[in-house]
């Protein structure tokens, strides 16, 4: 009986711990919502089902303790399926799911990457909600916790890429 009591206790305290480790997906809607509120900068991760690379990133990447928490409290994180059938109403104009087939594409994932279908990519808006950057193709762990610092503390507005990654400090737990 005190091992089961043990056994449970233990797999409750994982499961706390591992829930308060993910990222807190917002809707396109929800989070420009929140941001009018308390303004944040915007993380958008725009994936397709079909992407291979996509769902590594979830597995990889997103799942990083470190990187959730990180992202958790400085961005409101998005994602965005680039072909995804929902409408997103944005500054007066619904999007919508256009095409057919393996040609199809939704319209906002297509604004915001120019048209240039490249999954996965993230995106960094500002407050303001002004496109910062757009950063096609997977990122390991240790690339991306350098990218989400470099646009967080607003290093971007006077270093460049090169310096900021030269001298950057991981909190990562090896």
């Amino acid at each position: 009986m005190k091992k089961l009591l043990v056994l449970i206790a233990f797999t409750f305290v994982s499961f706390t711990s591992n829930a308060q480790e993910k990222i807190n997906w917002l809707s396109f809607e929800k989070a420009i919502e929140l941001n009018k509120e308390n303004p944040k900068l915007i993380l958008i991760d725009v994936y397709t089902d079909w992407c291979s690379y996509c769902k590594k990133m979830d597995k990889e990447t997103y799942a990083n303790a470190t990187i959730a928490n990180y992202i958790n409290k400085n961005f409101y994180a998005i994602k965005l399926d680039g072909e995804g059938k929902e409408d997103i109403n944005y500054k007066g104009y619904t999007f919508k799911l256009k095409g057919k087939g393996r040609s199809k594409f939704h319209e906002l994932s297509a604004a915001l990457m120019d048209g240039q279908f490249s999954y996965p990519t993230t995106i960094f808006m500002t407050e303001k909600e002004q496109v910062l950057q757009k950063i096609p193709g997977y990122l390991t762990v240790e690339r991306f916790e350098k990218i989400l610092a470099y646009f967080n503390t607003e290093a971007y507005k006077d270093q460049e890429w090169a310096d900021f990654e030269k001298d950057f400090k991981s909190n990562l737990k090896r």
